[in-house]
């Protein structure tokens, strides 16, 4: 079984991922979506989580070889980079969304020094914009940013439109297309739901789930 199916298999299986056609998810941006992923819920199956380690570990290592230091995207990839990095007894440091308020007014968190070959983790890419943000933090902090690892994408047209222009890297263990793939393949989903998912994906921005 290839990483991206088995990963899919698993998303499904813990309910990480929840298909809704008929009754859409509102998503931070606003959009209407008849999927709503939440990789936090990895953390709560151990067999789940290390297989996401040990999964993102020999990626990490066949892509990029030696690694400075790995970086988790607050503050769903903080956990999981953690995991990554202790696997491979790499440094961590965490980006937040925003600089801290107080105190040191850190944006991110933990050691690190200019010229570091860091990957980042991340477990979600939709747009690609809050990922990209940690991306140009660690530029701004002299960083030398390899590419960035992450669960699941729905690869979006905005996310490799945004990646492209960062000129980052991305790669994932899974993604939508492998998704619906196993979906249809464990009759999670209806071919009426599949169809619905698949005309969602043409224009996330505009779907409008009583058409």
């Amino acid at each position: 079984m290839s990483t991206s199916k088995l990963i899919a298999e698993k998303l499904l299986q813990i309910k990480a991922i929840k298909l809704q056609p008929t009754n859409p998810f509102t998503w931070a941006s606003g959009w209407k979506s008849p999927i709503y992923c939440d990789n936090r819920k990895t953390l709560s199956y151990p067999a789940v989580r290390d297989i996401l380690k040990k999964e993102f570990a020999a990626l990490l290592q066949q892509k990029y070889g030696k690694v400075d230091l790995i970086a988790g995207v607050a503050t769903g990839a903080i956990a999981i980079g953690v995991l990554v990095a202790d696997y491979l007894n790499i440094p961590f440091v965490y980006i937040r969304s925003s600089s801290k308020a107080h105190g040191l007014e850190n944006k991110i968190e933990g050691y690190f020094e200019a010229g570091q070959r860091v990957v980042v983790i991340e477990d979600l890419v939709s747009t690609g914009g809050s990922s990209l943000k940690a991306v140009e933090a660690l530029r701004n902090a002299k960083c030398e940013v390899l590419g960035m690892l992450a669960i699941f994408t729905y690869g979006l047209e905005v996310a490799k439109n945004n990646f492209e222009q960062a000129n980052c890297e991305l790669t994932t263990l899974s993604n939508y297309h492998q998704l619906l793939e196993q979906a249809t393949e464990t009759g999670y989903i209806t071919d009426d739901a599949l169809a619905t998912l698949h005309e969602w994906r043409k224009d996330p921005a505009n779907w409008n789930p009583s058409h």
